[in-house]
C-alpha cells in the first residue's frame, strides 16, 4: 500500500477524468506510473550503455561519415 499527496490541481483534474471515464483513480495512477518507469528505466538502460561505450575507448562514427561509408545519398 502507499499514500501519496497530489496537489490540488493535480487531484481535480484526477478527480475530473475519473469521473468523466467512469474508471478508478487508481486505475490512471498506475498507468502513470507504469509509463514513467518505463521510460526511467530506458533511460537508465542507454545511460549505462553510453558510459560504458565512452570508457571502452572505441571511436564512433558521425551519420555523415557512415552516409559516405555506405554510399547513401541525402
Amino acid at each position: 500500500m502507499l499514500a501519496v499527496r497530489l496537489p490540488q490541481d493535480l487531484e481535480t483534474r484526477l478527480t475530473a477524468l475519473s469521473e468523466k471515464t467512469q474508471r478508478s483513480k487508481s486505475f490512471y495512477i498506475k498507468k502513470a506510473l507504469e509509463r514513467l518507469l518505463e521510460e526511467e528505466e530506458d533511460y537508465a538502460d542507454a545511460l549505462a550503455s553510453y558510459e560504458e561505450y565512452l570508457r571502452s575507448g572505441k571511436k564512433g562514427f558521425s551519420l555523415e561519415e557512415m552516409k559516405q561509408r555506405y554510399e547513401l545519398a541525402d
